[in-house]
């Protein structure tokens, strides 16, 4: 006989009985889109799907499944959180048989998904899908340090006729060195942008691998000592332990002088103030940074008015592809579910 399938009214009421029903936690408009497809995924399997806004207005503490699209996120960083994304993460923390959490971003460092991954709660993370956008992004910033455009820009803000000529020639990309961290989707697409271009990669990653395709493969422990040889040094790591911090005073030091940096990953991962003096003092040349050590940046801070520098507020995977790809995964991980089998993209 077929189970019935509890949904949820407007008012948050459960409109068909049901002997403990799924329940599926999810913004407003997400529930709007994806009801008929979690209907078809669930099949005869009771479910519930719960607004955020209502659980927080009832005060459920009763959630098994959780999908944070970025609507729910918002504009709220992982330091400074909005009211309403602090009261979605209450319900995630009260609710005792919360199983399984599936987020719209690639890294899960937000503290409330460590939070719930030490009481036993899976975390499954949409990598890969605004690889493409990120790999584009970190490309246009190397692209616009290596062609001078902060310089350009500025002498067009003062409507100053500026040719890059004589001591300011730009060197040409083709035969240059990147130092990439991170071979995960972001960083692959990044390398392979690269090598288009013309120029030799070193990837630094968990373990080691032969080279693949000409591109050197080396671990954490041989970083300081590939530096020299970087050009440019692009970040597109996961924060870790390992990673924290990994860009340091000495790290920068190893680099040769006026080397670019180009950081799409996390901000923890350089110290911000060495950054900051190595760019000051020329030792970097350039720097273009979506990512920072607190967000929002300060606005008193030094990196929105060094000349070589390119900010911006952690927009690198932004785009209007993007929903329907975590979407997709989502979908795709709740069929898992139901089936019994494996999730993709579960943080260990």
């Amino acid at each position: 006989m077929e189970a019935p399938r509890a949904r949820v009214g407007g008012d948050g009421r459960v409109s068909a009985a049901a002997n403990r029903p799924l329940r599926i936690l999810l913004s407003q408009q997400a529930r709007a889109q994806l009801e008929p497809a979690i209907a078809q995924l669930m099949g005869a399997r009771a479910f519930e799907l719960l607004a955020i806004e209502s659980a927080v207005a009832q005060g459920r503490a009763d959630v098994d499944i959780a999908f944070i699209s970025r609507d729910v996120t918002g504009l709220s960083t992982k330091h400074e959180l909005a009211p309403s994304l602090q009261a979605c993460y209450d319900v995630l923390r009260q609710s005792a048989g919360l199983k399984w959490v599936h987020i719209h971003s690639a890294g899960a460092d937000r503290p409330i998904y460590q939070e719930l991954r030490g009481r036993g709660v899976t975390i499954t993370t949409s990598s890969g899908a605004n690889a493409e956008v990120v790999a584009q992004t970190a490309l246009a910033g190397l692209l616009a340090l290596a062609r001078r455009f902060p310089q350009l820009m500025a002498a067009q803000r003062e409507h100053r006729w500026a040719p890059l000529l004589a001591g300011q020639l730009p060197r040409d990309l083709g035969g240059q060195t990147a130092v990439l961290v991170g071979w995960g989707p972001i960083g692959q697409r990044i390398g392979a942008f690269l090598r288009l271009l013309g120029l030799q990669l070193i990837v630094v990653r968990n373990r080691a691998a032969p080279a693949q395709d000409g591109v050197q493969m080396v671990t954490f422990d041989a970083f300081t000592q590939v530096l020299p040889r970087a050009d440019w040094l692009l970040l597109a790591c996961p924060l870790t332990d390992q990673t924290r911090h990994l860009v340091d005073a000495r790290a920068l030091a190893a680099l040769p002088r006026g080397a670019g940096l180009i950081n799409v990953a996390r901000g923890e991962v350089v110290v911000e103030s060495d950054v900051i003096d190595a760019l000051r003092t020329g030792q970097l040349g350039g720097a273009f940074l979506d990512v920072f050590e607190h967000e929002p940046l300060a606005a008193d801070s030094p990196l929105w008015d060094l000349p070589q520098v390119i900010v911006t507020p952690h927009s690198a995977g932004h785009s209007d592809g993007n929903a329907p790809r975590v979407t997709g995964m989502f979908l795709d991980n709740l069929r898992r579910w139901c089936a019994g089998e494996p999730l993709l993209n579960g943080v260990v």
